[in-house]
């Protein structure tokens, strides 16, 4: 396993003990932007008054709270609104004089009270045990039910059992201390595979990796497998390429786990060999037909295609298998268990050309935005289906990599390696042709006519490591142009010059981990070292600069766009690569005037 824990920046030293890393990450576990919660736990505790102070996140004004006096529990849900998941709206721990105590610490185990006269903390995945002699507890469920509970010398700690159906259950404890000690462990065990990166990025990586960890869950449909979901907030499932995300993150600290997010992916493959867009805990979105009845009714009033139960639509996620599962092995080879996923990435691959090419000209299309991963980019304003620059250079990537793994790990599930050359190369072909060098750019195609937008996807062939030189120099003028896309805080995933760009929706404006990622590794591939660097010192330094591993970030502010969710597990496990790729002995920080300055 590649081990930079000896190599790393100066001071690094100082952040060997996982018990120092938990420290590192509890400064962040603000109760607002990061929950109180446990690896494969579905309780999340945040302050009570979360809902208004998140609608500060971002702002640049923004004044530290007062402590809390009052916590919520909730629920982590598939589908379900955070508020929809109340368990408790109101708990208040009280001492001695009745006054209730404020939180004065937050530990990735334990949630103190009043300097310590009074603790939380987990007594296993599904209960919750507060301790304190002297002190009070009291809770208020959402039918308005209050139940107080004094503890005292002979029972000193109330467990709260919470059930899958939201209730609550208490009992006395009288062994508080084997719950805290229990959770400590746990967390420690956790921080003892954190990968050591350089100081300056330390504390923000040991963050990430709490990130990695709370967002571990149990899904009941694949048994006891381990997945790490994109949050606890929004998002308790496992998509297909947040897992690859996730899994280049994982790798540097848990490969098993790595290796683990990628079988969840590939666990259930269709007939035709497509993989589904997400895995959850009652089974698989798959199709048009799998949507959950308030999504199909929302889109149906929107008119969407998508919503028509007589032409169910495919939905998956963008090629990306092959790339992920050659990542997770360059730290730790795994040849018996790479055969075993190679024939369901093959499969998969073949299913893009034989099942999504829906004009039948060699190039396949998105059936729908959600495949894309990118739901809202305007390249999906027009008709469907798409055809898109970013599609085509992952398939390009997915079959290099496949002849590559098949050289490795034999042709018997991975395919013959000049057949994935010759299509790759057929691929790239076609994907030229949809260069416009008048306008410098890639454009995508929607029922024949070019699409205009300037967006992100554009950027994508440079993964291929085949473009002609004209073509990577216009995209790099482009990434450096301060009009289009070189601001202050970049990669915007549209154009700041585009009249669709918008600094703070999703998919048309906001910096997004992942996308900077794959153009790092364009820009690699494209022979561009010194400014695939440079961007990722850009990347990892707007993540610290909006204090965590937010869903996307506003390319302006340099902050959390107002509607992305917080503690998001790509934007964690990618800021970890990225911070273990530049922690390397030789690689040296940017200077200080290469970064951007607010």
């Amino acid at each position: 396993m590649t081990d930079f824990r000896s190599s790393s920046g100066g001071g690094a030293d100082a952040y060997r003990d996982p018990s120092e890393l938990a420290g590192l990450a509890g400064r962040h576990l603000d109760l607002v932007q990061a929950p109180f919660t446990l690896p494969r736990s579905r309780v999340l505790v945040f302050r009570a008054d979360r809902a208004e102070l998140a609608d500060r996140i971002g702002d640049e004004e923004a004044v530290d709270p007062a402590p809390a006096t009052a916590l919520r529990v909730h629920t982590s849900e598939y589908e379900r609104w955070l508020d929809d998941c109340r368990v408790i709206d109101e708990l208040v721990v009280r001492g001695a004089d009745g006054v209730a105590l404020p939180v004065t610490r937050v530990l990735p185990h334990v949630i103190e009270f009043g300097g310590g006269a009074a603790t939380l903390t987990f007594a296993g995945p599904g209960v919750l045990g507060i301790a304190g002699v002297g002190s009070s507890v009291e809770w208020t469920v959402p039918d308005g039910a209050r139940t107080r509970v004094e503890l005292t010398a002979e029972a000193p700690a109330v467990r709260l059992h919470v059930g899958a159906d939201r209730s609550v259950r208490h009992e006395a404890s009288a062994a508080p201390d084997d719950d805290l000690v229990a959770t400590e462990r746990l967390w420690i065990d956790w921080f003892a595979k954190c990968p050591i990166v350089r100081s300056d990025l330390q504390q923000m990586a040991a963050f990430c990796w709490w990130v990695l960890g709370a967002n571990i869950v149990e899904l009941p449909s694949i048994g006891e497998a381990r997945g790490v979901v994109p949050s606890k907030i929004g998002y308790v499932g496992v998509w297909q390429w947040d897992a690859y995300f996730i899994a280049v993150g994982l790798r540097h600290g848990d490969p098993a786990l790595a290796r683990e997010q990628l079988e969840i992916a590939f666990r259930f493959p269709g007939d035709d060999g497509q993989l589904p867009d997400v895995v959850h805990e009652e089974g698989v979105l798959a199709s048009s037909d799998d949507l959950p009845a308030g999504d199909r009714d929302r889109l149906r009033r929107a008119g969407s295609q998508i919503a028509d139960p007589n032409a169910p639509v495919p939905l998956t996620k963008p090629p990306l298998a092959a790339w992920a599962l050659a990542k997770v092995l360059e730290v730790e080879d795994a040849p018996d268990w790479a055969r075993a996923q190679l024939e369901t990435i093959r499969r998969s691959q073949d299913w893009w050309f034989a099942g999504s090419d829906l004009d039948g000209d060699g190039m396949p299309e998105y059936g729908h935005p959600y495949s894309s991963g990118l739901d809202d980019s305007p390249i999906f304003d027009g008709p469907l289906p798409t055809t898109a620059p970013d599609l085509g250079a992952y398939l390009v990537l997915q079959d290099l990599e496949l002849a590559r793994l098949a050289e490795r790990y034999g042709t018997d599930a991975a395919g013959d390696p000049r057949a994935h050359r010759d299509r790759a190369a057929r691929t790239l072909e076609l994907l030229l042709g949809m260069w416009h060098p008048e306008s410098g750019r890639f454009l995508a195609r929607a029922a024949g006519e070019t699409v205009g937008s300037d967006a992100i996807v554009g950027f994508m062939p440079l993964l291929t490591g085949g473009l002609p030189q004209p073509v990577v120099d216009a995209l790099i003028a482009a990434l450096a142009d301060p009009a289009r896309y070189g601001l202050s805080w970049t990669v915007p995933t549209v154009s700041a010059a585009d009249p669709d760009f918008s600094s703070e929706r999703m998919w048309r404006g906001p910096v997004w981990v992942n996308t900077n990622t794959l153009i790092i590794e364009g820009l690699r591939a494209s022979g561009h070292p010194e400014l695939a660097r440079d961007l990722a010192e850009r990347t990892v330094a707007l993540v610290v600069n909006a204090g965590g591993p937010h869903e996307y970030f506003n390319p302006t502010s340099g902050r959390k766009a107002r509607t992305a969710t917080t503690a998001f597990g790509w934007s964690a496990a990618l800021f970890i690569d990225l911070a273990v790729g530049l922690s390397a002995p030789s690689v040296e920080p940017l200077p200080v005037e290469l970064l951007p300055v607010e």
